[in-house]
């Protein structure tokens, strides 16, 4: 295995977790001893120090993913790890993270770039992402799927993304104590090497804008939906079709994410009781942010029908993959709003508060939830758009949420779905009769 050696002593290396030494060297994370970062493999319940030459983590306890591993080894030369060998099998999420045992200061490398070697063997079902803290709190990444499947078999590839790729305007990174991670997806097995932040501006990949992803139309590239996003979406042209070719067209569209998807499963009784009369349709997709919506919009899922009332409610993604800016997930449902009236400008909007997540008020990514219910409420005008937040109705006099409503804190339950739709049915029921 080939790999870019570093010439770097272990002093200098040492002296690379100082925020004081970096200034004036690269700051390197591989090739180095074992001991200078705090190496740890592990899935959303456990997390494993890698102290030697391999380690395996235990299964998450779920029994959907009983059946999953993940681990990493390491290839040393002279003392030193040069490359990390990182392996997982059928898990929703893993990682491989180098932590610094001292808080860093990347400042001076924020017009540089982070670099490394990937040597990709298996990602045909699955996907990885490079991560680092961007201060207290604050993780982001940017997703290699696309990239990292082209390489698998063709050797080591050397990747180079510009720092602000992961920069915002509130990042911190004065003291950060991960300054490089990989997360998986599904399955696959990837070698790392030869990782470092440069001070120069040098980048071999393209990241996305985080201020107009929202709002730029895309398919959702994650590993665990490419095989049924694109094959849902003409489907539910399909269905539309029947509709239309049967002389119902729908009367209410349903538009989101996973959760109005759920209308299809945990909440099909209560559809089938309350919108199957009205052959509504339900447009929701799991995983989908603001910007899958709007793809899927632009390529004809309400053209060619009239609903009386499309309900919308979308953002909780923006939020839990990214943890985007408030103004930037709220820009792209105005988006959206504009999109919707544009192709049906007699359809009336009913547009939902984002519904809580998390289980206690002060959950941070709920807060951002309701940061962002402040800013999209403006949107309603009393006409043509109607903004509705039921969000009292699914919470707990305290504000905390419970698990027969929300059965995972996120998506709802049976009860969950009724409530939402009692809620909802006055003012969904005064939209309906308005004349169009």
């Amino acid at each position: 295995m080939k790999l870019f050696h570093s010439t770097m002593s272990v002093a200098m290396l040492v002296a690379a977790t100082s925020a004081f030494a970096q200034t004036t060297t690269d700051l390197v994370i591989l090739p180095s001893p074992g001991a200078i970062w705090r190496t740890l493999v592990g899935h959303w319940e456990k997390q494993v120090e890698l102290t030697g030459d391999s380690v395996v983590v235990p299964p998450p306890s779920a029994e959907y993913a009983r059946n999953g591993r993940v681990g990493a080894s390491t290839a040393s030369h002279a003392g030193q790890r040069e490359s990390v060998l990182f392996d997982w099998h059928e898990l929703w999420q893993v990682s491989l993270r180098f932590e610094s045992r001292t808080p860093l200061d990347l400042r001076p490398y924020q017009q540089g770039t982070l670099e490394f070697d990937l040597d990709v063997a298996e990602l045909a079902k699955g996907s990885v992402r490079v991560k680092l803290s961007c201060g207290n709190g604050c993780e982001r990444a940017v997703n290699l799927m696309q990239p990292a499947r082209a390489w698998a078999g063709k050797g080591w590839q050397h990747v180079a993304l510009s720092m602000s790729c992961f920069a915002r305007e509130d990042a911190d990174f004065s003291q950060v104590n991960l300054p490089f991670s990989l997360e998986g997806t599904g399955s696959g097995q990837v070698s790392v090497a030869n990782v470092r932040i440069v001070r120069g501006f040098r980048p071999s990949l393209p990241c996305p804008d985080y201020r107009t992803e929202s709002v730029t139309p895309a398919m959702l590239g994650e590993s665990w939906a490419v095989e049924w996003w694109l094959p849902r979406h003409r489907q539910k042209l399909e269905d539309k079709r029947q509709l239309v070719a049967a002389g119902t067209p729908p009367e209410v569209v349903f538009i989101g994410d996973s959760i109005t998807q759920g209308w299809e499963n945990e909440g099909r009784e209560v559809w089938r009781q309350h919108y199957a009369p009205l052959h509504a349709l339900a447009l929701g997709f799991g995983g989908d942010r603001t910007e899958n919506v709007l793809w899927r919009l632009q390529n004809g899922e309400i053209d060619g029908i009239t609903p009386k009332v499309a309900v919308l409610m979308i953002g909780t993604n923006n939020t839990g993959h990214r943890a985007e800016a408030p103004e930037t997930t709220a820009a792209g449902i105005k988006r959206l709003i504009d999109e919707i009236r544009r192709r049906s400008p007699k359809t009336k909007v009913l547009l939902l508060a984002i519904f809580p997540r998390g289980e206690k008020p002060d959950d941070f990514l709920r807060g951002i939830n309701n940061r962002v219910n402040k800013l999209i409420a403006r949107y309603a005008d009393g006409r043509s758009v109607h903004f509705l937040d039921i969000n009292a109705e699914l919470m707990n006099p305290d504000g905390t949420l419970s698990k027969d409503v929300l059965f995972d804190l996120l998506h709802l339950s049976e009860k969950g779905y009724a409530i939402w739709q009692r809620a909802m049915d006055p003012t969904l029921q005064r939209l309906l009769k308005y004349p169009q």
